[in-house]
C-alpha cells in the first residue's frame, strides 16, 4: 500500500486477536470441519451478560397520576431493556429531597451496586429547585450511577405548555 500522506510504502496491516477471539475462530473452523465441540476443548456456553438495572423513583405531585406514571416509567425502562430492581414511591412532595426516605433508598440502591440509574417521570419529582435537583444528580453520580428523567411535567420549563 502507498501512504497518501507520506508517499512511503507501508507493509500489510497486522491483525491483533485476543486469545478468546482465536479460540472462537478455532471453534468455528472445527464446527465447519464437522469436529464435535467437546472433543477439542471448545467452550460450549457463552458467559451470561446481565441487563442494565435501574430503580424507578416517583414522588407524589399535585395533579400527578402516580399509577399511570409508574406504568410509563416501566414501559420506558423496558424499551431500553433495563431491568427494574425496585419501584420507590414517596408521598412527601413538600419535603426537600434530602429529607425523603424513598429518594435516600434509591441512592443507596446505586451505592450498593443493585442498580446503575434512577429513572423518574418528571424533573419536579426530584425537585423544582434547580440547586436541589443538581445536588441529587451529583449524589447519584458520586454513588456510581446516573439520574434519568423521562420528561417534564405540564407547566415545567421545556414542555411548551403553561
Amino acid at each position: 500500500m502507498v501512504s497518501i500522506e507520506r508517499g512511503q510504502r507501508q507493509g500489510p496491516a497486522t491483525t491483533r486477536r485476543t486469545e478468546d477471539d482465536l479460540r472462537r475462530r478455532q471453534a468455528l473452523a472445527n464446527a465447519a470441519a464437522g469436529i464435535p465441540p467437546g472433543e477439542v476443548g471448545v467452550p460450549t456456553k457463552a458467559p451470561r451478560i446481565n441487563r442494565f438495572r435501574c430503580v424507578i423513583y416517583l414522588c407524589s405531585a399535585p395533579g400527578a397520576n402516580i399509577a399511570a406514571l409508574r406504568t410509563d416509567c416501566t414501559e420506558y425502562a423496558d424499551a431500553f431493556c433495563w431491568e427494574i430492581t425496585d419501584v420507590i414511591e414517596d408521598d412527601a412532595e413538600a419535603l426537600p429531597p434530602g429529607d425523603r426516605s424513598g429518594l435516600r433508598r434509591a441512592v443507596e440502591r446505586i451505592s450498593s451496586g443493585e442498580a446503575g440509574a434512577v429513572v423518574t417521570a418528571w424533573r419536579s419529582m426530584i425537585s423544582p429547585v434547580a440547586q436541589e435537583y443538581d445536588q441529587v444528580a451529583r449524589d447519584i453520580e458520586q454513588a456510581g450511577g446516573f439520574l434519568h428523567v423521562m420528561g417534564s411535567a405540564p407547566g415545567e420549563p421545556g414542555t411548551g405548555s403553561a
